[in-house]
């Protein structure tokens, strides 16, 4: 039996799911979600509770069994508390500035890079350097935060570039010179 699986997820307060078949919608003070899960899982409502339960023993549904537990979970977190990734820039002339709902960064190329921020994702910026993505669907945060990322991220030379806050980059020494 999966060990994530198995767990119960609770519903707080406020926060209501609908369970037609495989397709769940999650509402919540911060917004509503909704999915449709694979085949071979069922999702139970036991009062304030919900249990995540495989149809059958085949390797299929043990896969899917704790993929759609956390997917269910993911997504009640994200109706009542919403989910937020921080990034850090680093480098002499580096920042970010948000305008409604456009990221410009300007990291060292010739023109600055314009990212949309889909709909439901909110961009804050902090002092130039500090980014922060938040929104309530931890993949769409998550995707758009990586994507931010890949537009210049951190060398390891000298450290420059786009990190997730705590992110730690491995140093390399530099050319030695001559002796």
């Amino acid at each position: 039996m999966s060990r994530i699986g198995k767990r119960p997820i609770i519903l707080p307060n406020k926060v209501t799911i609908d369970i037609k078949g495989q397709y769940v919608t999650v509402k919540g003070p911060k917004g509503s979600l909704e999915r449709e899960l694979p085949s071979k899982v069922q999702l139970n409502k036991d009062g304030e509770t919900l249990l995540v339960q495989r149809q059958d023993e085949s390797r299929i549904s043990r896969e899917r069994h704790g993929l759609c537990r956390t997917l269910v979970a993911n997504m009640v977190h994200g109706v009542s508390a919403g989910f937020e990734k921080r990034l850090s820039i680093q480098g002499v002339g580096y920042r970010a500035q948000a305008k409604g709902s456009n990221l410009t960064l300007n990291v060292g190329y010739s023109k600055p890079v314009e990212i949309t921020m889909p709909s439901g994702i909110s961009v804050v910026v902090e002092n130039n350097t500090s980014v922060i993505i938040s929104g309530i669907d931890k993949e769409i945060v998550g995707n758009i935060a990586a994507k931010i990322r890949a537009v210049r991220p951190p060398e390891p030379y000298k450290g420059k570039g786009i990190r997730y806050l705590n992110e730690f980059v491995v140093r390399k020494a530099g050319k030695s010179g001559k002796k």
